[in-house]
Order: C-alpha cells, then sequence, then structure tokens
C-alpha cells in the first residue's frame, strides 16, 4: 500500500502539530483540518482547510484523495456542558468515519485517552483489556470512551483503524497540561498520597507512536482494531513531575497538603455551586480531578513495544530540559 496524502484533524494543536512535523520529514503530503488557521503550518507548506468536525459536509470534502486520517481533534477539559464534548468528541468522528468510508480513505489513526477506562481507583501496570467503567465523572472521558466504541464498530464494518491512548501529554508548546500547573503555581496543594505513580508521555515520542502505528498497519492490517497505551515507560509521582515543570519555569514547588476525602468533598461542593449559578469557567477542582490527583495511573505498554516497535526516543530528562529552554526563552506564555 502506498501512501501519499495524508491528512492530520486539529493539526495547529499541541499534539497534531507535532504529528504533522513527523509526517513531513517523511516526505508525505500533509492536510490539515481545524477551525483557525495558523501561520506556522502555512510557512511548513502545509494545506490547510478550515471547518468543523460538526460539519459532514466539509469533512468530505476534506478528505478526499486522502491515504492516511490522523484523528486527533477533539474538545479537552474537565468541565463543561456534555453537549458541547458530544458535538466534538461523538459526532466529530462519527462524521470523520462516515468520510473515511466515503472517500475510501486507507486507514484511520485514533487519538484517544486511558481517562476512558479510569473507574475512580488506581489504575497499576494495567493493560488494554480493562473495560471501560460503568459511570464517568466528566464529560470528556465519556465522550471519548462512545468515540473509541464508534471507531471499535467501524473496524468491524471493514475500516482499518487503531486507537493510541497517550497519557499526560507535555514538552514545548504545550498549551493545557504545563501552563495549567503554572499558572496554579500558587494555589496548587498535593492531594492524597504522596507516593501514587502515573505515567506520562513527551509529545514526540506520542507523535513517532502515532506515525509508526500508521506504518506498522500498512505492512500488518492485522492489528486494525488495536488499542495501545503510550508513554515514557517510566511511571513516576505526579507530585514530582508536577515540581519538575515549575523548577522548570523557575518557580517553586509545591506546597501544602489535602486529603483525598477532602479534595472530593471540595469537588462535589463547587460543582453544585457552579451548575447552579450556571458559571461557565472551570471551578477550582472537580469530583474528577480530585479522584484523578488522588490516584495511581500507569499503564503496560508491552504491547504497543510488541506490535509498534514503540519506545520513548526523548526521555523524561531530555525532554524537562528542552521544556526549560522553552519556557527560558519566554515562548511558553502561562
Amino acid at each position: 500500500m502506498e501512501i501519499k496524502n495524508v491528512l492530520v484533524t486539529g493539526g495547529g494543536g499541541f499534539l497534531g502539530k507535532a504529528i504533522v512535523k513527523k509526517l513531513l520529514m517523511k516526505k508525505l503530503r500533509v492536510t490539515s483540518f481545524s477551525r483557525n488557521f495558523y501561520r506556522d503550518l502555512d510557512s511548513m507548506g502545509v494545506l490547510q482547510i478550515q471547518g468543523d468536525l460538526s460539519d459532514t459536509s466539509s469533512i468530505l470534502t476534506a478528505f478526499k484523495d486522502i491515504d492516511v486520517v490522523f484523528h486527533v481533534a477533539a474538545k479537552p477539559g474537565i468541565w463543561g456542558d456534555f453537549n458541547d464534548y458530544f458535538k466534538v468528541n461523538v459526532t466529530g468522528t462519527e462524521n470523520v468515519i462516515k468520510s473515511c468510508f466515503i472517500n475510501n480513505v486507507k486507514q484511520l489513526i485514533y487519538t484517544s485517552s486511558p481517562s476512558v477506562i479510569f473507574d475512580e481507583n488506581d489504575m497499576e501496570n494495567v493493560d488494554e483489556s480493562v473495560p471501560y467503567p460503568e459511570k464517568y465523572l466528566a464529560p470528556y472521558p465519556l465522550t471519548k470512551a462512545m468515540a473509541e466504541k464508534l471507531v471499535r464498530n467501524a473496524v468491524n464494518k471493514g475500516l482499518k483503524a487503531i486507537i493510541i491512548r497517550p497519557h499526560l501529554i507535555w514538552g514545548p508548546y504545550d498549551n493545557h497540561l504545563v501552563p495549567g500547573i503554572l499558572k496554579r503555581a500558587t494555589r496548587l496543594k498535593c492531594v492524597g498520597r504522596k507516593d501514587d505513580l502515573v505515567d506520562t508521555i513527551y509529545v514526540d515520542n506520542a507523535a513517532d507512536a502515532h506515525v509508526w502505528a500508521s506504518e506498522k498497519l500498512i505492512s500488518n492490517p492485522s492489528l486494525s482494531g488495536n488499542i495501545y497505551f503510550v508513554s515514557q515507560d517510566d511511571p513516576v509521582s505526579k507530585w514530582e513531575m508536577a515540581n519538575s515543570f515549575l523548577d522548570a519555569a523557575g518557580l517553586p514547588p509545591i506546597k501544602g497538603h489535602v486529603s483525598a476525602k477532602t479534595a472530593y468533598m471540595a469537588g462535589s461542593l463547587f460543582e453544585i455551586v457552579y451548575r447552579f449559578f450556571r458559571v461557565q469557567k472551570e471551578p477550582p477542582i472537580t469530583k474528577f480531578t480530585a479522584k484523578e490527583l488522588s490516584t495511581s495511573h500507569w499503564f503496560d505498554i508491552s504491547r504497543a513495544k510488541k506490535d509498534l516497535g514503540y519506545y520513548p526516543k526523548i526521555s523524561t530528562k531530555e525532554g524537562l530540559l528542552k521544556l526549560r529552554e522553552w519556557l527560558l526563552q519566554g515562548d511558553g506564555k502561562w
């Protein structure tokens, strides 16, 4: 199977742009489908198509003559109206799948999240066989799980697809995880145990996983339908990692501590108040973040190693040096 034309939804985003750069290095013709226009993508020679994932017609047109689609775009976050998440994450994925079938796209690489299996308990060295939980505390993991199921169903109908679950992506040009920590630097407190571990992944390593998944799917179509956790393969204390981000920005470490129970009660109270008064901005803490911050979540990535040849080319230490350099240059605005 010859691959020439590829499309990345959300190509101007943090992970999307890293994937675009990897694809350009392989001399492929790259198209980005996003809501906005990005000058840096334009300077790279990337064809940009502006549109909305919920608009079927614009996606149908964008996918014409495309060989591989990397569906990265999503609505992230831990707070907001369910319908807003559903429109992007579920309806958008439905439209992507439909357009893949109509345009005879050869394969789909879908970006998911380990949060789709989070059941509010510690998840230590779990693999891809863990089932979806019966309930979710936030619309993001729920709608991403719904989208995952759509992709898996499409595979049963003949679409070649792989699902990638990167966890806590970070690095230069991060516009979500690291800036969120830096903005809250003076208010942050450790929640629950301090020895619980989490997986993270440097953005270029996450991009590698997506590109390698596409390449392996070409040579081994039997991988279609598979789900893969990917990470730094180096579980770390979330508080140690957060302090590393703060240190990279020249900020002091986190001080103070609250129990997991107190954090959950606070999250419940904030959710009640914010919903009653229809507050749109994100609460200081929610039930989901309280559970997420007080539990371990790290994953067995042996399947990705075996099937995709995945390994983190950039170590956590090297990644933190690159992050520090970017932040010190003043490019990381928080």
